[in-house]
């Protein structure tokens, strides 16, 4: 799940710790259980920049593929990019483990650090934004069940 947020041009990233070095990327992480991608958005915003996420639109599905050889990773991402508005950080709220700081940067700047970009993902999803791209948050369905699983075949 990724926030997607832009003020006066310039968009909110994380700088993170990574294994590959000092990256950046959108505000973005893992979806839990039992949580919306809506939630996890929404969460994973706050505990990456100490700012409340308002989602407001979906900006994208997007696949990517990742290699880590030194670990023998091979991972497939699914990444639903959210755009919306955050309020100011919430004072004294620390940011996420890894995370070093949160930059404000414009499109062109983001993409003059491109070899430091953590996903592929990073500027096609700002690209998709500065194009328009918006759906509604209702395009996402998440079942009752996400919340209270069903038992198929109860034991006799």
């Amino acid at each position: 799940m990724a926030a997607i947020i832009e003020r006066d041009g310039r968009y909110l990233l994380v700088e993170e710790h990574t294994p590959e070095g000092l990256c950046l990327n959108n505000p973005a992480g893992h979806l839990e259980a039992g949580e919306t991608p809506l939630q996890a958005v929404v969460r994973e915003a706050l505990e990456e920049t100490a700012c409340r996420f308002e989602p407001q639109a979906l900006v994208g599905v997007y696949l990517s593929r990742f290699r880590r050889p030194a670990r023998n990773e091979d991972v497939t991402y699914l990444r639903f990019a959210y755009a919306g508005t955050v309020s100011p950080p919430q004072p004294g709220r620390a940011l996420d483990d890894g995370i070093v700081r949160t930059l404000w940067l414009t499109p062109e700047e983001i993409r003059a650090e491109r070899h430091r970009h953590r996903s592929p993902l990073l500027m096609r999803c700002i690209d998709d934004h500065a194009a328009g791209r918006r759906y509604p948050l209702e395009l996402v369905h998440a079942d009752p069940s996400l919340f209270e699983p069903e038992i198929k075949c109860p034991p006799t």
